[in-house]
């Protein structure tokens, strides 16, 4: 019994592993205009393969304000996007 529960633990651990390994893929953009009031920023933006998304120009939430203070007009960034309680939201800048 113990050394099913072994077992057990460490699959679920080389699960959760594997799954947290995959990193985070970024997307070129340029910074068209940032809403601080509303903490949104409008990109234009190459294809977004992990949300199955064609290139194109859209407005995006920002997840919190150091992110959002680092944007600037006309900036070319690299940015992480993410559905966040049904909303694409930006999650990572660098």
């Amino acid at each position: 019994m113990k050394t099913l529960v072994k077992l057990t633990l460490a699959s679920a651990l080389a699960l959760g592993t594997a799954d947290g390994a995959l990193a985070a893929e970024f997307t070129k953009a340029t910074v068209k205009k940032i809403d601080l009031k509303a903490k949104k920023v409008t990109l234009i933006h190459e294809e977004l393969k992990s949300l199955d998304m064609p290139a194109m120009t859209m407005v995006f939430r920002v997840r919190d304000d150091a992110l959002l203070e680092k944007l600037k007009e006309g900036a070319n960034i690299e940015f992480v996007a993410e559905r966040v309680d049904g909303k694409l939201t930006v999650t990572e800048v660098k």
